[in-house]
């Protein structure tokens, strides 16, 4: 079963995800103040994720500085706070993404090779740009670990976007 590609311009769905270290949840799809960048990454077992979101925390001042940043995966709490105690990550950290969240982003759903690599569905990776009215912006989806957005272009581009209030574009 494949998910249906999520519709720019359109309110994304309201969705809300456990966050590391704290009892709040994080919750996207609602009105408020700043514009949102939704990172989803595959997990705990996927190296090429470590390295990406690596070259995010990087860089997070500069993406704090225009929006609020979000990472999340379908890990649970263990796997999470794993990764989170090696890498010193200083992004909002969530964990516990549903398969039903997954298909409502339009995410593609992957099932493990083994046990050894994890132990339930997860999703491959997306990025989301989420406005404040809860409208989604843009989107960046990919099947596979290797295909990843340039974070410097793709910040640039959302700065310029939002100076300039442009359009979403792809509606057709």
């Amino acid at each position: 079963m494949t998910s249906a590609k999520p519709n720019v311009g359109a309110q994304i769905e309201q969705m809300s995800f456990l966050r590391l270290g704290s009892e709040d949840k994080i919750t996207i799809g609602q009105k408020k103040d700043r514009w949102t960048m939704l990172f989803v990454y595959r997990g705990k077992h996927c190296p090429r994720c470590k390295r990406f979101l690596n070259k995010l925390n990087a860089v997070l001042p500069s993406w704090l500085d225009v929006m609020d940043v979000v990472v999340v995966s379908a890990d649970n709490q263990e796997k999470a706070e794993a990764d989170k105690a090696e890498f010193g990550w200083d992004f909002d950290l969530c964990y516990g993404m549903n398969e039903a969240q997954m298909r409502a982003l339009g995410l593609y759903v992957s099932s493990p090779l083994s046990d050894a690599e994890t132990t339930g569905l997860f999703a491959e990776p997306g990025a989301f740009g989420i406005r404040p009215n809860g409208t989604l912006m843009l989107v960046d989806i990919s099947n596979g670990p290797a295909a990843r957005p340039d974070l410097e272009e793709l910040l640039d581009g959302m700065k310029f976007n939002i100076d300039s209030d442009r359009p979403e574009r792809g509606t057709a």
